[in-house]
């Protein structure tokens, strides 16, 4: 078995899969659930419901704010509450919608039958059919990022797709939510694939997989043997080959360029296995994007657990049916511990991009000082993006904005990975963070100008 993976830069954090063989359970709905209007990258949604309003699991909330934006529905039947703010993952307040919860009513439109679907089943859905579904169920990437589905599938006239590469690596130490999604819903995510490919005109399609995930690589390889479109990638563990531009050069051997180029600019839309999924439910099942399967960890945790949630189910109310937050000074991350950020309160709700709420105990989570900089280029060549980190974050504290533009700092994928391989404890990716940030908002400037 051919072993692949991306060539440039790359760590290998501890590994502390604690959940990999906990089956999936359903999380108990909540008493109140939450819905902040930017759960995407783009505009945040625009409410259409009013407070006192009733409504049913999938019935729509918020629509779309404008073309790179996705709508949010109800994962839950009750009362709308009201129409406020409350603290998201950034530790900003921002725009919500606030549901009492009542029974669990669905709406009609949605199939809740377990019957598998295929695309053989259904050859009325053209290429057109398929987007169109997909945007209507308020579909985004379920890796974290969470760009709308749709637009992935429909890229600009100066590139064309050649095939379509689900991301099943979960590269981070700590998150299962995607391994267990993978050996329990193989099928409908084969098919989601189908769906996806279908949408993107192509006939080629790549599931990569590290290889500490052998049960799931075995199992996508028994589905697939006798479909020559489908290949099955099994790749090294190295972090960051979750990030799309190493996905990737990992499986196709293609180099993405610096930005504003993106994997379609070489022939691939990449997408995850749990967005492939969702793809599945919306199309199939005209079921919108209202739960995602999510991991619940932490070395203290009594009983860590991958979950099916709903949307709007608070960190609190998923920490309390793990057995509660662990004694002592705890830090609370949404996401893994290398791209996760940590949360300021517990009423945060789970969102469409939450895979994982990781718990790292007080010694965990606790810096060590930073000390001088040694010129030691563990950064360097630690960062999957070929970037010099120590330059970058020295940039960004002196706010050298211009030299950081030509220095590529727009190409940092933020993973972390310069910060942690440095002996000398050097906040490089929070400096860097900030500078990319700040260029980032001259360029739209500039832009705007044009």
């Amino acid at each position: 078995m051919k072993i692949r993976t991306f060539k440039i830069g790359g760590v290998h954090p501890d590994e502390n899969k604690l959940t990999h063989e906990v089956p999936t359970k359903v999380a108990a709905l909540p008493k109140q659930a939450i819905f902040p209007l930017s759960q995407h990258i783009g505009a945040p949604a625009k409410p259409v419901v009013a407070k006192g309003d009733k409504v049913k699991v999938g019935t729509l909330l918020a629509e779309a704010g404008g073309f790179v934006s996705a709508p949010i529905y109800s994962s839950v039947s009750g009362t709308v509450l009201k129409i406020d703010t409350s603290f998201d993952a950034t530790g900003y307040r921002k725009p919500v919608i606030i549901v009492s919860v009542e029974g669990d009513e669905w709406e009609e439109t949605i199939d809740r039958s377990d019957k598998l679907e295929t695309l053989a089943d259904h050859p009325e859905l053209t290429p057109e059919e398929i987007v169109e579904r997909i945007k209507v169920a308020g579909v985004t990437g379920m890796g974290g990022a969470g760009f709308p589905t749709f637009i992935k599938l429909c890229p600009p006239p100066t590139a064309k797709a050649e095939c379509v590469i689900i991301n099943g690596v979960e590269c981070e130490p700590y998150i299962t939510a995607d391994y267990r999604l993978m050996m329990e819903k193989a099928d409908q995510i084969l098919v989601g694939l189908d769906l996806l490919m279908k949408a993107a005109k192509v006939e080629k399609g790549y599931i990569g997989i590290e290889d500490n995930k052998p049960a799931a690589i075995e199992l996508f390889q028994q589905k697939t043997a006798n479909d020559p479109r489908v290949e099955i990638v099994p790749l090294a563990k190295k972090y960051p080959q979750g990030g799309e531009k190493q996905l990737v050069d990992a499986v196709i051997n293609r180099q993405v360029p610096a930005p504003p180029a993106i994997p379609v600019n070489v022939g691939a839309i990449v997408q995850n296995v749990g967005t492939a999924y969702a793809v599945y439910e919306a199309v199939m099942k005209r079921k919108p994007l209202f739960e995602r399967y999510t991991t619940v960890t932490g070395k203290q945790v009594k009983n860590p657990g991958n979950f099916l949630v709903r949307m709007g189910t608070t960190f609190k109310d998923m920490i309390d049916a793990c057995g509660g937050m662990p004694e002592g000074d705890n830090k609370v991350l949404a996401g893994g511990p290398m791209m996760g950020k940590a949360v300021s309160s517990l009423d945060t709700p789970v969102c469409k991009g939450t895979n994982s709420i990781t718990v790292l105990t007080e010694d965990d989570a606790r810096r060590k000082p930073a000390q001088p900089c040694i010129r030691c280029a563990k950064c360097v060549g630690a960062c999957p993006m070929g970037l010099e980190p120590y330059l970058l974050a020295q940039l960004s504290v002196m706010q050298e904005w211009e030299r950081a533009e030509n220095e590529e700092i727009v190409s940092c994928i933020a993973c972390g990975s310069c910060q942690f391989t440095c002996p000398a404890h050097r906040p490089l990716l929070d400096n860097i963070a900030m500078g990319k940030a700040a260029v980032m908002g001259i360029i739209r400037e500039r832009n705007a100008k044009k």
